[in-house]
């Protein structure tokens, strides 16, 4: 049964995201300005681009355990005024250190995905859950709005600036949250901690986290490192990378609600097989063509769809193995996915110093897409091996 006010819960949630994930990507589309600003290594630029992700993925645990039990409202309007604390700082900073702290703290709005999940999915019957979080994921597209405003702002006003208007602007959110959102009535019994961690007793939960480890890790980890691919592969300016970066990030946010309602109708299973088998193609595709733009931007786009469609029918399978405890199945299945996209910023970093270029990164890609398709099959026919015993 559908709740009165859901498509009102669905609308607020996805804003509220949308504008948390521009300030989740703050760095990436400005990092090289700020690397010469600073004077920075590519590695001090990595871990700067990859800082954010970290925090934000990890403390997406609690924080979707928090919003069943104390319902998304509360916990989406505290979590974006905090966020105006280390913008406003940063616009201060006058050292890479402090910067990076900054950087760290700023990664709490990497948690709005776990919140703005787990308070949609309340609001709707499961059967409509892959759909619904689909659109529910078009918060990211708050990374495409970054990488297309950003470089602007940052040309026309400075970096402080920069984290200046991104702290107004959550403000101002977070009010426009707090007034126009409702909560479903809490739990009458909310579960400890204790019993929402249950999940990690459970194959399911692990190897789903595995899944959108590589789909939503992949998909972060492209937003943040393609503009610097962009800018030292191509030559491009900036503000040209961060519009390219932009079209990347719309592709695989917009196409999310497809991949969702495909794995409605056919199975999530079935459509992972497909986007497995194909980021295989597209990583060899983009290993091979470091150097020729054209090859290379179609095998971003493609990758682009196929992350897109993953992220979607991975989170379909969510609400079907949480019995209950969806704020913590989706923390842990968001922080894996996070954390997946803070690892590949540093391990490309330290390629292309130890080698000189990017082709081993997008083979160990193809490597892991290949474990994702084989864990997919053995599990599946793991699942129908069970339920054939227990017939």
């Amino acid at each position: 049964m559908r709740h009165n006010g859901s498509y009102l819960a669905l609308g607020f949630s996805t804003f509220a995201m949308m504008a948390s994930f521009i300030i989740w990507s703050v760095f990436s589309p400005i990092a090289g300005q700020i690397q010469e600003q600073f004077q920075l290594s590519t590695i001090q630029k990595s871990l700067l681009i990859a800082a954010p992700v970290l925090l934000g993925s990890i403390l997406r645990i609690p924080m979707g355990i928090y919003t069943d039990r104390f319902g998304g409202k509360r916990v989406f309007t505290i979590t974006m005024l905090f966020l105006a604390l280390p913008l406003g700082a940063a616009g201060w900073v006058q050292s890479y250190g402090w910067l990076l702290l900054c950087a760290v703290f700023i990664g709490m709005a990497g948690t709005t995905f776990a919140i703005s999940l787990t308070y949609v999915s309340r609001w709707f019957p499961p059967e409509r859950q892959g759909l619904v979080l689909g659109l529910a994921g078009l918060g990211n597209l708050g990374g495409a709005v970054a990488s297309y405003t950003l470089p602007i702002v940052f040309n026309r006003f400075g970096l402080p600036w920069v984290f200046w208007s991104l702290a107004i602007m959550i403000i101002a959110v977070a009010v426009v949250f707090l007034l126009g959102a409702k909560d479903l009535p809490a739990p009458a019994q909310p579960k400890t901690l204790k019993q929402s961690m249950v999940v990690l007793k459970e194959q399911s939960t692990w190897y789903l986290s595995i899944f959108y480890f590589l789909t939503f890790g992949g998909f972060v980890a492209f937003g943040a490192y393609l503009p610097t691919f962009l800018k030292e592969l191509f030559a491009l300016s900036a503000t040209d990378a961060g519009l390219k970066t932009a079209g990347f990030v719309v592709i695989a946010t917009l196409i999310r609600p497809l991949g969702g309602y495909m794995a409605d109708r056919a199975g999530s299973r079935k459509v992972l097989v497909f986007v497995f088998t194909g980021l295989i193609a597209t990583s060899l595709t983009m290993a091979a063509s470091l150097h020729q733009f054209a090859a290379f931007s179609a095998g971003c786009l493609a990758a682009a769809a196929l992350l897109g469609i993953g992220n979607g029918a991975v989170f379909k399978m969510v609400p079907e193995v949480s019995t209950g405890n969806t704020g913590a199945v989706t923390g842990i299945v968001g922080a894996a996915g996070g954390v997946g996209g803070f690892f590949p910023p540093i391990v490309l970093g330290l390629i292309k110093d130890w080698t000189g270029t990017y082709t081993l990164g997008f083979i160990l890609l193809m490597v892991f897409a290949f474990v994702c398709l084989w864990m997919n099959l053995a599990t599946k026919r793991l699942a129908l091996h069970k339920q054939s015993t227990a017939a």
